[in-house]
This record gives structure tokens, C-alpha cells and sequence, in this order.
């Protein structure tokens, strides 16, 4: 029966891609509830799945057929573990409250035929993603979600100037066929490394199959391990997909900017969907490199945990410190994201760092996915909500909205909460996880860095929270306020249930943390220790819970405090510190400006490519070549007709001579016409 529920999460987003036209001819409704109704059809069908894991020692389970057997044979199939069961139903389930938000959302576009397909296609390929039982079809719907999203993130392809981001004045716009192609291009340099890495494991194992890679890990990985550096350069390969789909650096700098599609878009790709899939990846790749190292004695093995850990560790804390500078809102969002997603990459990156802390690591790692899905959802929808009520993307023009969105203040507030890691919401109990996996790991450096990104994602969440909730109204505010006829309120019902049916799951799953967390503990220990086969997995604390609870707590609160007093109660005047202190103007430029990491890759990559095609490729060889059969080589072909010419008259050469010679010239003649014509 799960097989069969797999195969209809599968099939069911991309039956509703190919009815919603059909749909559309017969009426409106139909096609917008239609495209809706799959979506719920799916969530259910994924549900449906979560009784297997009362049973996880009968999984895993596989289900496929051969997809091609020649010059190697390949599967396509559906592969059920406790991580595929989670992931798909974090994806299901989330994407069809998002998709209810969106029939109000998205009410009146004249383009809703071709949102709704692409949604449902974007589902439908992350869920092949997750619940594929073979690399390379992992890799197909890792492909197809790009796709998807650079359809998605450009959707008001238009330009039209109201759907810029970026700014304020005097600062640069982006448009949203730019932010798109910028989201494609980047991540797809991460893709097409990872599929080097996986056809190098393939040509070692003879296979992609996810449970034979396991499986005869230890046939193939001591032969890859007999090439020196072949081990590290694989595992540098295969993270790279990861970093650039789910955002990390250096390839993190595309998401601030796919803050241009619609706010649905920001939800489905920095909540449920798309950037977590690089932490699914890694975690499917977290049984070989443990193995290879813990058991196959490969040292070189330990490289992966090590990029992944330190690559989450940085990304964490260099996209919180520009979230506290952020003025668009959905952008605060985006960088709180990226920090995010590397909190799950360190859990997953520690987690091979000793025996002891695997199964911490890694169900710290996935129990942090689940929290910030629902939690960053909600946010995402609310700050849709927002932005449509307040006419601007930008905080500082929004202030004192609670009482014209009482309803979004609420859940809004609630969702902040968890992010900031207030207990007893979700976020507090998966990060905490997070940080005693890291504590446990004895590496002291990577604590450090984790504990103050938690003290700047307590000061920009309670930042934005005050700027657009609290305080008094802006000028904008009071302008958009003032206009007769006009007045802010919530937006339509699908939105507000959607995001209300949210933050009811927030704190029922906050209530649940503590319990969550054991349970995904012992399923993640029944399937690691059987995917490894290893006979035990130890469970020694080093550290008593409570000091890193301490920790947890005592960071919230050092980056709260100062927020609340700058932009809730306003008591401190956040002005005071920017103009009186010069390491603070110098910080918050640096910060502004993205660490210059971005204006560097624009100028190496964007600028760079356009001087070089400038200044060598069409001064040099485009120019040479044309002034070369355009001007020199005609004029080098008359002056050697006119000269051959005068030879024939001067030389009383027999009629056959004088032929060949004509017969030459003419050749030569038409083949440069030829020439001439083709380019």
C-alpha cells in the first residue's frame, strides 16, 4: 500500500500540470480549485505514509522498473525510508497550504494558468526528487526544480517597474527576468559539478541505485580510495549541487534576489521545497562517506563532514549579519533562510565528526528542516500579506500595522517567535538540537560561530517584527492610510486561513518538539544502523543538556533585549549608535553590501565576461576576421585578377594555359562569395 502512495505523490502534481489548461477552457474556478485540489490530493497521499514509520524496521521499501539497460542499466523507481517518508511530507503538506494561500493571493492575474502549472510541476518534480530510489533520477528532478523555479522567480517577466526589488533609491533594482536567470546560472554550476561527482561514483560502484550504493560500499569505495585525492575530489563535487540549491556559500548569492516572483513563490522555495533539497542530498549521501570513514578506514572520507560542517557554519553567520541591515522584508526573509539551511548543513556536517553524535547530528539536522519549513512558510505568506497591505516592499515604510492586521500580527508574531528559538515553538527545540550536536563534536570553533548567528537571527527577527508591526505608522503609512476610499486589512480568507492553519501547526509541533525529537532519534538509529550495519550506536553526553539550553537562551536574549528597546517600545533611538560610532556606519556598509561578495562575482563574472567578449573577442578576433573577408581579402583577390590579367595579355601563352588560369580565377571567386554570403 505505501509503494502505491508513493507513486501517487509522484503522479498526482504532474497530472494536475497537464488538466489545468483542460480545466481552464471549461471555467476559471475549475481550473483554480482544480489545480488546488491536486495538490491537496498529494499532501493526503503523503500522510498516508507516515504509518510506516511506527513499522520502521519492515522499511526500507522499494518499488521500480528498469529504465534502461543499455550501455548501463538504470531504474526508475520510489525508495521509502524514514528520511524520503519526512521530506515528502514537509514538501506535500506545506505546498498545499501554500497553494490554498495562493487562490487569494493570486486572485485576478491574468497569467494564473501558467502559476498554477508551474506550481504543480515544481511539486511534482521535488517530490521525485525526494522519493527517487536512484541518483540520476534524483538528479532529474533536481534539474526540474531549477526549471521550474526560474520560471517562478521571473514570472512577472515583463520588467514591469512595480515588480523590481533591490533599493531604495539610490540603490540598484533588480528586475525579475534577471533575478531568474541569476538563480539558473548559479545553481546550475553546482549541478553540473555534482553530476561529475556522481558519474565518477558511478563508473567506481556500476551503480546509482541508493540502497546498492550502500549496499556494496564496501566493494567500490576502497577502490575509488586506491586512487590518492579521489575520495576528496568527489565528495567536493557532490557538495557542490547542494551548495548552490540550497544557497550556500560562496553560491548563496542568487536568493536574496528570487525575492521577485510572487510571495507564494518565496514561501514554496525558501520554506518547503527547493532549498531544502540540498540538505536531502547530503543526507542521502551521509551512510557512504560515515562508512568509508568509520568503518572502511578511509581517511580522506572525513573531508566531507568537515566542508559540509564548515560551509553551513559560515553561511549561517554571514547571511544572518546581513539580515540585520535588511530593509525589504521578504529579503530579511531570504537571509534568514540561507542562515538557516546552514544550521541543518552543520548538524549534517558534525554528525560524522564521531560515532557518538551521528544520530544526533543527523536528526538534528531533518528535525530543523521540518521546524523551519513550517515556521518559514508561515512567515513567507504573512509577509505576502503585508507587503500587498502596505503598497511597499520596505519595513521602514510599514510600522504600526497591528491593529490593520491583527490576524497577521498574531500569526506572524508566532512564526517569529520559533525562528527566533522561543520555547516551547518548534525552532527552539530543533536548534537547540543543532547546537548540542555541535557542542557534542568538540569542535569549540564551530560552537562559537553557531551561538552568535543565534544571537543575530534574535536581533533582525525581532528587528522586522518591531519596524513593521510596532511603533508608530511611517509616512508612507499615513499617506496610504489617508487616501480616501482606501484602507488596510487583511487579505482574503484562503490567505488568512492558510497562514492561520500554520501557526497552528507551529505551536501543536512546538508542544510535540521534545517528544519529535526522541522519535526522530530512534528512527533515524533504526536506519542507520541498519544502512551502515553497524551493531551499536553509542549515546554519551559530554555536556549536560541544560548548559547548551543556557547557551540557547542566554544568545536569544543578548540579541532580543536591544531589538525590543530600538524597535518595539522605541526607548533607544537605533540613529544614536549608527552616528556616533564609526565601527558601526563601517559595519553596517559592509554588511549593507553583502560582505562584497555579490558587487565581486558581478564584477568578475557579469562585467568580466562583458569586457573580455569586448575588448578581446570583438576588437581582436571578430574584428580581425571581419575587416579580413570583408575589405582585405576581396581587394587582395582584384589586384591578383588585375594582375593576372595583364600576364595573359603580355604573354603569348597558348588558348589552354590561358584557360586554366580563367578557370582558377573563377573559383576562387565564387568560393569568396560563398564565403562572403555565410557570414
Amino acid at each position: 500500500m505505501e509503494i502505491q502512495l508513493a507513486w501517487l505523490c509522484l503522479i498526482l502534481p504532474f497530472l494536475g500540470v497537464m488538466l489545468t489548461p483542460v480545466f481552464a477552457r471549461i471555467n476559471p474556478v475549475l481550473r483554480d480549485y482544480g489545480a488546488v485540489f491536486f495538490s491537496f490530493l498529494t499532501a493526503v497521499s503523503a500522510l498516508m505514509l507516515l504509518p510506516a514509520l511506527f513499522t520502521a524496521e519492515k522499511l526500507p521499501l522499494e518499488s521500480m522498473v528498469v529504465w534502461m539497460s543499455s550501455p548501463m542499466q538504470l531504474s526508475f523507481g520510489v525508495l521509502l525510508d524514514p528520511l524520503s517518508i519526512i521530506v515528502a511530507n514537509v514538501v506535500a503538506v506545506i505546498s498545499f497550504f501554500i497553494m490554498v494561500y495562493c487562490l487569494g493571493y493570486m486572485k485576478g492575474n491574468p497569467s494564473i494558468m501558467r502559476f498554477w502549472m508551474l506550481m504543480n510541476a515544481f511539486i511534482g518534480s521535488m517530490l521525485l526528487l525526494v522519493l527517487a530510489n536512484n541518483l540520476i533520477i534524483v538528479f532529474i528532478g533536481w534539474k526540474l526544480v531549477g526549471i521550474c523555479s526560474y520560471g517562478l522567480i521571473s514570472f512577472y517577466f515583463r520588467d514591469e517597474r512595480k515588480y523590481w526589488i533591490g533599493g531604495p533609491e539610490p540603490f540598484k533594482f533588480d528586475k525579475p527576468t534577471e533575478c531568474g536567470l541569476k538563480a539558473l546560472v548559479t545553481t546550475s554550476v553546482g549541478d553540473m559539478l555534482m553530476l561529475g561527482g556522481l558519474l565518477i561514483m558511478y563508473y567506481y560502484s556500476g551503480t546509482l541505485n541508493v540502497l546498492e550504493l550502500y549496499e556494496t560500499a564496501p566493494q567500490w569505495i576502497p577502490a575509488m580510495a586506491a586512487t590518492p585525492g579521489m575520495i576528496i575530489l568527489v565528495s567536493i563535487l557532490l557538495i557542490a549541487g547542494p551548495v548552490g540549491k540550497s544557497a550556500q556559500f560562496p553560491l548563496h548569492e542568487w536568493l536574496p534576489e528570487a525575492m521577485s516572483g510572487p510571495g507564494p513563490v518565496s514561501a514554496l522555495i525558501h520554506a518547503a521545497t527547493m532549498v531544502k533539497s540540498g540538505v536531502f542530498f547530503i543526507a542521502r549521501l551521509i551512510p557512504i562517506f560515515y562508512y568509508a570513514y568509520w568503518t572502511g578506514g578511509v581517511e580522506e572520507a572525513m573531508y566531507f563532514f568537515i566542508i559540509v560542517a564548515w560551509i553551513g557554519a559560515i553561511t549561517a553567520f554571514l547571511a544572518a549579519s546581513q539580515g540585520l541591515v535588511a530593509l525589504e522584508l521578504k529579503k530579511v526573509l531570504a537571509y534568514s533562510t540561507v542562515s538557516q539551511i546552514g544550521f541543518m548543513m552543520l548538524a549534517l556536517g558534525v554528525s560524522g565528526f564521531g560515532q557518538d553524535i551521528l544520530v544526533k547530528g543527523y536528526s538534528a539536522g531533518i528535525f530543523h528542516l521540518m521546524s523551519h519549513a513550517m515556521f518559514k512558510a508561515c512567515l513567507f505568506l504573512c509577509a505576502g500579506t503585508v507587503i500587498h497591505a502596505a503598497h511597499s516592499i520596505y519595513i521602514h515604510d510599514m510600522g504600526s500595522m497591528r491593529k490593520y492586521l491583527p490576524y497577521t500580527w498574531v500569526f506572524m508574531g508566532l512564526a517569529a517567535l520559533s525562528l527566533i528559538g522561543v520555547p516551547p515553538l518548534p525552532g527552539f527545540w530543533s536548534k537547540e538540537a543543532v547546537l548540542v550536536a555541535t557542542l557534542e563534536s568538540h569542535n569549540y570553533a564551530l560552537f562559537a560561530v553557531a551561538v552568535v548567528t543565534v544571537i543575530f537571527t534574535a536581533f533582525y527577527t525581532m528587528r522586522f517584527v518591531g519596524m513593521v508591526f510596532h511603533g508608530s505608522s511611517s509616512k508612507h503609512m499615513r499617506k496610504e492610510t489617508s487616501k480616501p476610499g482606501h484602507h488596510v486589512s487583511e487579505g482574503y480568507f484562503p490567505q488568512t486561513f492558510a497562514c492561520g492553519a500554520l501557526a497552528v501547526g507551529i505551536v501543536i509541533f512546538g508542544i510535540l518538539g521534545l517528544k519529535a525529537e526522541y522519535a526522530l532519534n530512534s528512527l533515524f538509529e533504526i536506519q542507520l544502523v541498519k544502512g551502515l550495519a553497524l551493531s551499536t550506536v553509542e549515546h554519551i553526553y559530554s555536556y549536560p543538556k541544560s548548559m547548551v539550553v543556557a547557551f540557547s537562551i542566554g544568545s536569544v536574549l543578548i540579541g532580543v533585549i536591544p531589538a525590543y528597546m530600538f524597535y518595539v517600545t522605541q526607548k533607544w533611538n537605533p540613529a544614536v549608535p549608527y552616528e556616533r560610532s564609526r565601527f558601526v556606519r563601517t559595519m553596517h556598509t559592509f554588511f549593507w553590501q553583502r560582505w562584497y561578495i555579490d558587487r565581486f562575482y558581478l564584477w568578475l563574472f557579469a562585467d568580466g565576461i562583458k569586457r573580455f567578449a569586448s575588448s578581446v573577442i570583438a576588437a581582436r578576433f571578430e574584428k580581425g576576421f571581419d575587416v579580413g573577408i570583408n575589405y582585405r581579402l576581396p581587394r587582395a583577390v582584384v589586384k591578383g585578377g588585375n594582375n593576372l590579367l595583364s600576364f595573359i595579355r603580355a604573354d603569348a601563352r597558348d588558348m589552354s594555359t590561358n584557360i586554366a588560369y580563367i578557370l582558377a580565377l573563377t573559383i576562387v571567386i565564387l568560393f569568396l562569395a560563398l564565403i562572403r554570403m555565410l557570414t
